[in-house]
């Protein structure tokens, strides 16, 4: 069976050197303006130096109002490329290959950060969006388009797609939230289209060993799961990407529509046709065991969140230990600033239920 500490190849760009990934994770710690800041800068190339094999950065917006969250990274402006250089450079010069995840927030994006109405493919009466119009969506196409050459040109060795989690592309591919009569609504293939337009873009317009993949989810936000297992399908088999990337919550959990929930989510992703394009999961991936369990159900690689967030050493550790369990939750403040996390992403934190210990006194069990 394949090893975690096994390198892993790819179709383009520089193989990663073992099986796990930062997984893209909201942190509220850039400047306001989407520049990279030095909190960020520490906690991701922290993690290069824990011994990631692919550091990913949280979601950055490519439209100004495709912001998500207070102090998100950037990747619009070429105002964002100084900051972004020097992220890809470290992250490499610690031996990890490094993505930025495009990302815009649509339905999702607060209106009293971005300043208007979220946009969306179609409106929305729950969260106040407007519907784009055509002229809208093409626009919104080349803006993903334009971030990945960004991301290219800061030296980056590649990025990701956010398609999930009720997102704007995860948005256009439920039928619930686009109810568009263009080509980009419609049938599945038209909900899909913006999705597949990105990609020949990028394709288009990056080096040939650019490294492209996509995140996509599921279930929630209204998507269908038969949908969503063919669009997977589709990005496994299309040549174009080198790996799908599925955010699934908790890996080894039935699917919610009874028609699948008879096995794991992972089986019905791991069993798909992929030739040479990879397949990683997150999901409560914790535990040594977790991560192991997900690769023997046929994944390529791990994606770690929360796991990573406790430990930026991760891989070395596991390497030490292949039995190696993270620190009891919850863990104490001091503890997460000694993991490269700044007050801003601890409060953050402190958020997640269970997560942040509320009593200092305990900070000498971590």
């Amino acid at each position: 069976m394949t090893d975690l500490l096994d390198p892993m190849t790819l179709t383009r760009g520089p193989a990663w050197r073992n099986r796990f990934m930062l997984a893209p994770l909201t942190n509220c710690q850039s400047h306001p303006d989407g520049r990279l800041s030095d909190e960020e800068f520490h906690w991701l190339t922290l993690r290069a130096k824990g011994g990631f094999g692919l550091v990913m950065t949280c979601a950055a917006h490519v439209q100004r109002i495709g912001q998500g969250f207070p102090g998100q990274l950037g990747v619009f402006s070429d105002d964002h490329l100084p900051g972004l250089t020097r992220l890809a450079a470290a992250i490499r010069a610690e031996g990890a290959v490094s993505s930025v995840q495009l990302h815009h927030a649509g339905l999702r994006s607060p209106e009293a950060l971005i300043g208007e109405r979220p946009v969306g493919p179609s409106e929305d009466a729950e969260t106040g969006a407007r519907a784009l119009s055509t002229a809208e969506v093409e626009q919104l196409t080349e803006d993903f388009i334009a971030a990945a050459v960004r991301a290219e040109t800061a030296g980056f060795d590649g990025v990701e797609l956010h398609g999930a989690h009720g997102y704007i592309l995860c948005a256009f591919q439920s039928p619930l939230t686009n109810r568009r009569e263009d080509r980009y609504g419609g049938s599945a293939e038209g909900r899909a289209r913006i999705i597949t337009d990105i990609i020949e873009g990028v394709r288009a317009r990056t080096r040939p060993d650019f490294q492209l993949g996509i995140r996509l989810s599921p279930e929630r936000f209204g998507l269908v799961f038969a949908e969503q297992l063919a669009l997977a399908g589709q990005m496994l088999t299309s040549g174009e990407l080198d790996y799908v990337d599925m955010s699934l919550w908790d890996c080894f959990k039935p699917p919610v529509e009874e028609a699948y929930a008879g096995r794991p989510l992972i089986d019905w992703f791991a069993e798909l046709p992929r030739g040479a394009t990879r397949l990683g999961a997150a999901g409560k991936l914790m535990r040594a065991d977790d991560a192991r369990r997900l690769i023997a159900a046929g994944a390529d690689f791990a994606v770690l969140g929360r796991a990573a967030i406790l430990h930026h050493d991760y891989p070395q550790r596991y390497a030490a230990d292949r039995d190696f369990a993270p620190i009891a939750l919850p863990v104490t403040r001091d503890y997460l600033a000694r993991e490269g996390l700044s007050p801003t992403f601890v409060e953050y934190m402190n958020n997640w239920k269970g997560f942040v210990a509320q009593d200092e006194a305990a900070d000498a069990a971590a």
